[in-house]
């Protein structure tokens, strides 16, 4: 047994990734994209809002 050759290596990768690719699409058209764009959304309001109190209070000032 030798190391594999690069065709078989790409074969396997291109497979791999269809594969995934079709589990993902599969996925993404049906209740599970709706949620996680709302949690995405969340998230994001979440993050923004904790992002603007920390500018604003100030975690102490920098050293000269």
């Amino acid at each position: 047994m030798g190391q594999p050759k690069k065709k078989e290596v790409m074969l396997y990768y291109t497979i791999v990734f269809l594969v995934v690719a079709l589990i993902a699409g599969i996925l993404g058209f049906g209740v599970v994209a709706g949620t996680a764009a709302l949690i995405a959304k969340f998230c994001f309001v979440l993050f923004l809002i904790l992002f603007v109190i920390s500018l604003l209070s100030g975690r102490g000032k920098a050293p000269l």
